[in-house]
């Protein structure tokens, strides 16, 4: 059983600052996939001046669909990579790697996480509205023009991978890594 700890959710949940904290609590690697992504995307043909055609004529939701085979091998790579690597690490998902609307892409991703009992979808809050509210507010001006946190936070997709969901609205970062060693026995 792999002792990994893998935190998915849309963008501005807190996935890497609350991954960082967990990895130094726990003094296991953290293995964020922002930061590997491009790496395990070039081995499938990802090419960045199709994305950069993508976002000139058709914009951010255009280049999100190009993404997603990709995203799905990413997953495939990194979780393959460091299965029952010991002590574990914390994986930290960017916040496309766990929502598919191609429901093969998305039986890829559920199989690759088959094994990992500790996959944690981190939310706002229950309420999804007010979820969206809350991160639409912390990534002000951070997220591509026109963005809409809406298929992020209310696509079945995360809710179908996560094992756990932990709650942060009114939590600090150092709250929730606590909460969550706990949630998991850690």
């Amino acid at each position: 059983m792999s002792a990994d700890i893998i935190l998915i959710g849309p963008p501005g949940t807190g996935k890497t600052t609350v991954g960082e904290l967990l990895a130094a609590k726990l003094d296991v690697p953290q293995c964020p996939m922002d930061e590997l992504r491009w790496e395990y995307y070039r081995e499938i043909g990802y090419d960045a001046d199709v994305q950069k055609s993508l976002w000139e004529q058709q914009g951010f939701d255009a280049v999100a669909r190009y993404w997603k085979p990709f995203e799905a091998h990413a997953v495939e790579r990194l979780l393959s990579a460091h299965h029952d690597c010991e002590p574990g690490c914390v994986i930290d998902f960017g916040a496309g790697h766990s929502v598919y609307e191609d429901e093969s892409l998305f039986a890829r991703v559920q199989q690759a996480l088959a094994p990992f009992p500790n996959v944690v979808l981190l939310l706002p809050s229950e309420n999804l509205d007010e979820s969206i509210q809350i991160l639409a507010e912390r990534t002000e001006g951070l997220a591509p023009s026109g963005f809409d946190h809406t298929v992020f936070v209310k696509h079945p997709s995360n809710h179908r991978l996560a094992r756990h969901i932990v709650y942060t609205k009114g939590e600090t970062p150092e709250q929730t890594r606590d909460r969550i060693i706990v949630l998991l026995g850690r």
